[in-house]
């Protein structure tokens, strides 16, 4: 099996760098710095210890995945700009799963979160993804316009989510990236076809 290396960064200026416990601060500074993400979905702010949660969060005990790759797009000060965790051959061979996606809010609307997501298509592909798949907040209308313009499906929805402040209904969203068809996804993840009454 080939060794996955970290994507390159598609934006000048920028580079990435894969975050790990030691990069916990500036993370949380990023968070605090950037609460569009937080207030849409938790109704409130990054808390305190925000940074430190996503650094230790994994998937449930019995889904099986390969890695959890916490990118981090830093500019030349060493700052954060954006960040990408995403979680390889989740639940299934070939399905890469994002699990947060945030860019600075200074940047929003120039096109990197665009450019940013083909670089990470890209790289997914390259190395053995078939599907990437994500969950987004309904009414996150940003969001939500983000990733159907992105190419992605949605198979099902899950209500009653609780983040932070709120109880959310979360779209389950899959993009093929080797021609693929829906119901051969649902095949290959089952959890995720509409009538199976299961957590994202």
């Amino acid at each position: 099996m080939q060794t996955v290396q970290l994507p390159p960064s598609p934006i000048a200026g920028l580079r990435t760098v894969e975050l790990g416990p030691g990069d916990q601060a500036r993370l949380q500074v990023f968070f605090d710095q950037n609460p569009a993400y937080f207030v849409a979905v938790n109704g409130e702010p990054a808390a305190a210890d925000e940074a430190h949660k996503e650094m230790q969060d994994q998937p449930p005990a019995d889904w099986p995945f390969t890695k959890k790759w916490q990118i981090g797009y830093q500019d030349d000060t060493g700052a954060v700009a954006a960040l990408a965790i995403v979680i390889t051959d989740l639940l299934a061979a070939g399905v890469w799963h994002i699990s947060l996606f945030i860019l600075a809010t200074a940047r929003h609307g120039s096109g990197d979160a665009r450019t940013l997501h083909q670089g990470l298509q890209s790289w997914a592909h390259v190395n053995g993804a078939e599907w990437l798949r994500l969950g987004v907040v309904q009414g996150n209308t940003r969001a939500e316009r983000f990733w159907e313009s992105m190419g992605y499906l949605q198979t099902r929805t899950r209500a009653g989510v609780q983040m932070g402040q709120r109880s959310n209904t979360l779209r389950v969203m899959v993009k093929p990236l080797a021609g693929g068809s829906i119901q051969e996804y649902l095949a290959l993840v089952p959890r995720d076809r509409p009538e199976v009454p299961v957590a994202l």
